[in-house]
């Protein structure tokens, strides 16, 4: 990771270790409300941020990540009790993880004010910049294509682009599930089983393969993928925090591992093919 980058997520947890961990998330619509304070009237390329408000993306990246790492356990708990909302929760999980990550790395998309907002160092300060978005601009595609081309992590294959229109993507996975007709996936309803997901949950940890596995909507419900794909950004997410702020972090260290998550959730990645993969630091 360069200095710079290394930098600015440091600045973005560093007002947080003078908080409880336990009362540092705002209330909800925090970060939006204030992007939008501070840049409106949205004439300007550029305005001053202040250093607490660098930490309002920390929380907001750490949320998201929450997010992907609760999708995840309600996607692998469904595996055969509903494959479709298997899927679709797996896909989430994803989703979260990418928005996650960009959070992390300084970008926030104002959905009603049609803006994304960026971090930049200027100075020995820091400013928001600001660019207005494209017609095509969904949340669901700028925010991959945002990491995809990001210098960082350009070439990892886990930071794919997701497009709609090819069946190899995230996205034509979700879409499929969400809005094409007689998908007929319907099993006997099985109710929830923490063995069963004990169970899901070793498998993905610990599953041989040698490449990222894309989901497939011609393959559709590939919920094996789904997950698989879901639970190593979860994991990568929170490598990647604590090398650059580390686990013993005041805030991170209570949420990198929630309580609210099965003993068997470890976030170890066993196998060694994917070892090979994350060999990469970022």
């Amino acid at each position: 990771m360069n200095s710079a980058l290394l930098k600015q997520i440091t600045a973005m947890f560093s007002p947080l270790t003078d908080l409880s961990a336990a009362d540092a998330f705002p209330a909800a619509g925090t970060l939006s409300a204030l992007l939008t304070k501070r840049c409106e009237p949205f004439t300007q390329q550029a305005v001053a941020a202040r250093p607490s408000d660098l930490r309002v993306f920390a929380t907001a990246s750490v949320e998201m990540w929450l997010r992907a790492v609760h999708s995840f356990l309600i996607s692998t708990s469904l595996t055969d009790a509903s494959p479709i909302w298997s899927s679709v929760a797996g896909y989430y999980s994803s989703h979260y993880s990418v928005r996650a990550f960009a959070h992390l790395l300084g970008l926030f998309q104002l959905h009603k004010k049609r803006q994304l907002i960026q971090i930049a160092a200027q100075g020995n300060g820091w400013v928001f910049q600001m660019q207005r978005k494209n017609g095509g601009d969904r949340e669901h595609k700028v925010y991959w294509k945002y990491l995809h081309e990001h210098p960082e992590l350009s070439g990892d294959p886990f930071f794919c682009l997701n497009r709609e229109d090819n069946p190899e993507s995230d996205g034509s996975h979700r879409n499929r599930a969400n809005y094409a007709d007689h998908i007929d996936r319907f099993p006997v309803f099985k109710a929830l089983d923490a063995e069963y997901l004990t169970r899901r949950i070793q498998k993905i940890a610990e599953i041989e393969l040698s490449a990222v596995p894309l989901p497939s909507a011609d393959r559709f419900p590939d919920t094996e993928a789904v997950q698989i794909i879901a639970y190593h950004r979860i994991v990568k997410f929170r490598r990647l925090v604590d090398e650059t702020v580390g686990p013993t972090h005041r805030f991170w260290s209570v949420q990198r591992t929630p309580p609210w998550k099965p003993k068997t959730l470890t976030f170890q990645v066993v196998d060694p093919e994917y070892t090979a993969i994350y060999a990469r630091k970022l």
